[in-house]
């Protein structure tokens, strides 16, 4: 946990301490599935980057092939101000 750092000639000497990060959060989403699009609505308005939300859309349903008929997904389209996302796939499923 501790370690010596030279930088510009100069020894530093640091250590590692672990630390939370408060960013988690969990939530319900609502969804219409077609062949290839699904409709996800009621998405919580969250204090993040809405492109952090797009991706963390992407991810959760990219991350569902295996269990649920999930797969690549060709686009994320997210309106965060109606709470809604349209994710399409590249292939129906």
């Amino acid at each position: 946990s501790k370690h010596c750092v030279n930088l510009d000639n100069r020894t530093a000497n640091v250590s590692v301490k672990p630390f939370e990060l408060d960013i988690g959060f969990q939530f319900e989403l609502h969804v219409t599935v077609s062949g290839k699009k699904i409709n996800v609505s009621e998405i919580p308005e969250l204090l993040i980057p809405k492109d952090w939300m797009r991706d963390k859309l992407e991810l959760n349903f990219y991350k569902t092939e295996q269990a649920a008929g999930g797969g690549e997904i060709e686009n994320v389209t997210y309106n965060k101000g109606a709470g809604t996302a349209v994710i399409t796939f590249l292939k129906p499923g």
